[in-house]
């Protein structure tokens, strides 16, 4: 199969969608694997590698979509690389269609084969695919979080570590999946107060038995979340439903019973939000305040990071492209119940119900 890895265009995103090691195995199985030039050097791979990996370099995003079978690349594409799109071209990449219809259209017009990273799901029910990634944005939530509570960015001017006669920051974690343990860990880690809440009993439990004491858990609803807005000093969105739009745990009218320079880090931008208030936001120009809370919704939080998110991401990402290569999308997705979770649009047809019904479809 022809393999192709383009440079990704969304603003400040200087992932790759494959490490040279990646691209060697592809190669090794005589596949041929095209990379945009340029395209790794954010994750400081260079074209250099992929030659030595054995890949083949072409000049334009143009070209790298035109000659390819199956595009592998990070993030979903946006508005001018929407034409690039082939019939029956696969497109492995994380796609967050529920979370933009003209998205979700373009890819329906184009008749793709589109596998969805972030919906690929195991027996156990977990997502390989949107682990390494959620892990690496729980971790950025409370390192973004803790800079942005400084007062000179309109923060409270509050250290979450607190020191000797000051009591530490409070950190409110929505969510006790992959998000919400790694964001926990990192905010305990500095020493903050910490109170994680979700609607599983079963997270919650698992929370209690492996988080320190300065961790604590509660059940989640409106009443409970409205409690503690009032004294948290950084709230981590960390909410996630399956191929669906998070729902709206924070509505507007609650941001007024926060304090001034509260920060809301959403790491449920890519769905939607779980704070209405949500927008996407880059890295460029990552926050905007409302009501005197400063928001910070980066859409792809792990770019800030690209040499750790790409590596983590191929290490998990290369089993899949191997199959899908090897094997063809139908035969893949026969064989393997996880990779066929992952299917969303197949050539024109949405497939997972969940983004049907985040438009009334």
């Amino acid at each position: 199969m022809i393999v192709g890895i383009p440079k990704e265009i969304k603003n400040n995103e200087s992932r790759v969608g494959m490490t040279p090691a990646g691209v060697f195995e592809l190669t090794k199985n005589n596949h041929t694997v095209y990379v945009q030039s340029t395209a790794g050097e954010g994750s400081g791979f260079f074209d250099k590698d992929y030659l030595v990996a054995g890949a083949e370099i072409l000049e334009s995003i143009e070209e790298v979509y035109a000659s390819s079978e199956m595009i592998v690349k990070v993030k979903e594409p946006i508005t001018q690389e929407y034409s690039l799109v082939k019939e029956g071209q696969i497109l492995f990449t994380y796609l967050h269609f529920a979370s933009s219809e003209p998205l979700t259209k373009a890819m329906i017009k184009s008749k793709a084969i589109c596998i969805a990273y972030e919906t690929v799901e195991d027996a156990e029910g977990t997502l390989p695919l949107l682990t390494p990634m959620s892990e690496v944005a729980g971790r950025l939530a409370i390192q973004q979080g803790a800079k942005y509570l400084e007062k000179p960015v309109k923060g409270r001017g509050v250290l979450l570590g607190g020191v000797p006669g000051v009591a530490p920051g409070r950190v409110l974690v929505l969510g006790a999946g992959v998000v919400g343990i790694q964001a926990a860990k990192m905010a305990a880690g500095l020493g903050a107060h910490v109170t994680i809440m979700d609607v599983n009993m079963k997270r919650l439990r698992y929370v209690n038995d492996v988080m320190p004491p300065h961790v604590v858990t509660e059940f989640s609803n409106e009443f409970n979340i409205r409690k503690h807005i009032k004294t948290h000093d950084l709230i981590i969105g960390a909410v996630l439903l399956k191929g669906a739009k998070a729902p709206n745990l924070i509505t507007r009218d609650m941001l007024k019973e926060m304090r001034p320079g509260t920060v809301i880090v959403d790491v449920a931008v890519d769905q939607g939000g779980c704070v209405e208030t949500t927008r996407p936001t880059t890295h460029e120009d990552p926050v905007y305040i409302i009501d005197d809370v400063v928001h910070y919704s980066v859409a792809n939080m792990p770019g800030a990071v690209p040499y750790t998110s790409t590596v983590a991401l191929t290490n998990v990402t290369l089993p899949y492209v191997l199959k899908l290569a090897n094997l063809g999308w139908e035969a893949a997705c026969e064989k393997d119940a996880s990779l066929k979770k992952g299917l969303n649009i197949i050539a024109g047809e949405v497939v997972y119900q969940e983004i049907n019904e985040a438009f009334g479809w």
